[in-house]
């Protein structure tokens, strides 16, 4: 779920859908760059439980083909937030954050994140659609588009929202909140470091990443099953993701914030964490993790963490399918708690050796 406060004035359902369409194609550059750090790259990799080599130790990223340390393949959640504030907080608008629900995730490569990129993203909002009956709701797509600071294409995101205009927060849960909302004196300025116009007009990037030191392509079967694995979730590891990735939402750590909030059963993990354990684990099976060409997620179900017990959660994989001209091939995922499937598709298309 994606966290997001807005105070503006009222508006009628009409109104706020009529706007939303008036702005599909409005894009942006963010005005600052986000650096990657070394430090940064190990936190979001012990954040998603994911001990690769070249995500840890230069020598150990050496031995993999690599000049320094490789962000994890969902390491872009880091900056996400940041990117789309300024799109929720200025340009669509009349959508509150308990209104908001992640619903699509679509990642794709152009070339590894790593430790010392200067990333430069353009924002744009790509489609909206508002649906009446049998309840207002509406459906945007974001698309970001990440730069490095030679002006190489790094990675092109999609997220697609559901979101209930017009809805208010109820009194007793806007109490509930201003009791457990991160509180922060003051944030400093870090000003304007990006200086070009936004470059959402061109073509998307095509450019895809090498396989380096992913396994062989004809070691590899249609229908071939990856080991299952088992991640565990506990309140510990929820409030360390929210602070890796700078989402303080209470619904990851909050009961008392749960138990005034209509529809939500208990506290939940980040859908960016899910999905970043489902990287992990099909980065153990491929070899590589910067030979991930895409990643996406069509979330159904969020991971429920009690407080007093870890949350279990179950991957199963297989390939689907394995194309012999560009030896690039689909890896299918599921991911299930307690027999309940967390994602409704998830693939991960690889480049490999």
């Amino acid at each position: 779920m994606m966290m997001q406060q807005n105070d503006k004035p009222d508006l009628t359902v009409e109104q706020i859908a009529e706007h939303t369409a008036s702005v599909v194609g409005h894009h942006y550059t963010v005005d600052d760059y986000y650096e990657v750090g070394r430090e940064e790259v190990r936190k979001h990799a012990r954040a998603v439980q994911d001990a690769h080599p070249t995500h840890w130790s230069e020598a150990g990223a050496a031995e993999y083909g690599h000049d320094g340390l490789v962000a994890h393949p969902t390491f872009v959640s880091v900056l996400g937030i940041t990117a789309q504030a300024k799109l929720f907080d200025e340009v669509v608008t009349g959508y509150d954050l308990w209104q908001i629900m992640q619903t699509d995730q679509r990642l794709v490569y152009h070339q590894p994140m790593k430790v010392g990129d200067q990333l430069i993203c353009d924002v744009s909002l790509e489609s909206f659609r508002h649906i009446s009956s049998p309840e207002a709701i509406d459906l945007l797509v974001t698309k970001n588009i990440i730069w490095n600071q030679h002006d190489e294409p790094v990675m092109t995101t999609y997220t697609s929202i559901a979101a209930r205009p017009g809805m208010k927060v109820p009194e007793e849960l806007a109490d509930s909140l201003d009791h457990v909302m991160m509180k922060v004196d003051a944030v400093g300025d870090p000003g304007k470091t990006v200086h070009r116009e936004a470059q959402q007009n061109q073509a998307d990037p095509t450019e895809r990443p090498g396989a380096y030191a992913a396994v062989d392509f004809d070691t590899l079967t249609v229908g071939q099953e990856l080991p299952p694995k088992t991640f565990e979730l506990t309140r510990g590891n929820l409030s360390n993701y929210a602070g890796v990735a700078g989402d303080p939402n209470p619904i990851h750590f909050s009961d008392h914030v749960i138990a005034a909030a209509d529809g939500m059963d208990g506290v939940v993990a980040h859908g960016m964490q899910t999905m970043g354990l489902g990287a992990t684990y099909v980065s153990e099976f491929v070899g590589d993790p910067a030979a991930f060409c895409e990643y996406n997620v069509r979330f159904t179900s969020p991971v429920y963490v009690p407080a007093d017990a870890s949350a279990k959660v179950d991957f199963t994989g297989k390939v689907k399918s394995l194309d012999p001209q560009t030896r690039r091939g689909t890896i299918a995922l599921t991911a299930k708690q307690d027999g309940r499937k967390i994602f409704g598709r998830a693939n991960v298309v690889v480049q490999f050796n």
